[in-house]
């Protein structure tokens, strides 16, 4: 898809045997690359889905300069995210189209100008970035991180060389930068883009079902209760994950796309995608709720 003076590099998996149920677009968390997601995408397909990845602009396969020179924020990420809804409506018209978000990928679509033509959000670890609602692991170190290691490490190569210090991921600099401005307040985006953005939640009308699991590192409780309050006129659900019901010892914040989850976690995720596209074939296939 052309962006800009590049381009987002997509992938798909189609399944083999049949006609897909939906299209699922799997988006990514901040600093993630889309062949994380890879292991998910195929056991969706083998279930009937059709899958679609994604890097955003400036990250991973969709970086066609030097990171230092790509020009990309938050909301560039959220237009990203508009323009891969659009491709899929276009090339499948008449599916039912499912966006799963991991992290940043499910706070992004609540940034869309527009509602995305989506039948349903899943959003799997997710919620508001504020500092002091970070879950208490990386709370104990987020301040040493926003207040010293990012702003000097960016400032210093003009972006943010995450893969190289093991931490977060490569990122652009006007992405570190916006992001830390809204994990800097209570609101988040929210509180720091102001009132079009809160209209921009506000007009989400596709349901919205998280999964938040205790043992996430990164996303507390409180934080994905934020992050729903502001889909405020979506149908919503909040789910409660332990590690014990994974069949691991730990989930934490990336655990959940792991392929050890396939037998536990997975289906869960499939019974939720069931559910919709049960709602969409009363309502109308391929059209949003």
């Amino acid at each position: 898809i052309f962006v800009g003076s590049g381009h987002l590099v997509l992938r798909q998996c189609q399944p083999r045997a049949a006609a897909p149920l939906a299209q699922v677009v799997v988006a990514g968390a901040m600093g993630v690359q889309q062949s994380y997601y890879q292991a998910f995408a195929r056991w969706l397909a083998e279930q009937g889905y059709g899958v679609t990845t994604f890097d955003y602009r400036g990250h991973g396969l969709s970086l066609q300069v030097p990171l230092r020179d790509a020009r990309a924020d938050l909301l560039d990420w959220a237009k990203d995210c508009e323009l891969v809804a659009a491709h899929l409506k276009q090339q499948f018209p008449q599916q039912p189209l499912i966006w799963i978000g991991h992290s940043v990928g499910s706070q992004l679509p609540g940034l869309a100008s527009i509602p995305l033509p989506i039948n349903g959000l899943l959003s799997v670890g997710s919620g508001s970035g504020y500092w002091r609602d970070n879950a208490a692991p990386t709370r104990r170190m987020i301040r040493l991180f926003w207040w010293g290691v990012a702003p000097l490490v960016t400032a210093l190569y003009g972006a943010f060389p995450g893969r190289k210090l093991g931490i977060v991921g490569d990122l652009p600099a006007g992405v570190i930068w916006q992001w830390r401005r809204w994990c800097m307040h209570p609101n988040y985006s929210v509180g720091v883009e102001g009132e079009p953005v809160r209209q921009s939640y506000a007009a989400a009308r596709y349901p919205v079902h998280a999964l938040s699991m205790t043992d996430d590192e990164m996303m507390s409780w409180a934080s994905t209760r934020s992050l729903l309050s502001w889909y405020r006129n979506a149908p919503q659900a909040l789910e409660r994950i332990r590690p014990i019901e994974s069949g691991q010892p730990r989930i934490g914040h990336f655990g959940f796309f792991r392929r050890e989850m396939a037998d536990t976690l997975w289906p869960r995720a499939h019974a939720v995608l069931q559910q919709w596209l049960a709602q969409a074939g009363a309502t109308g296939a391929g059209q949003p709720q």
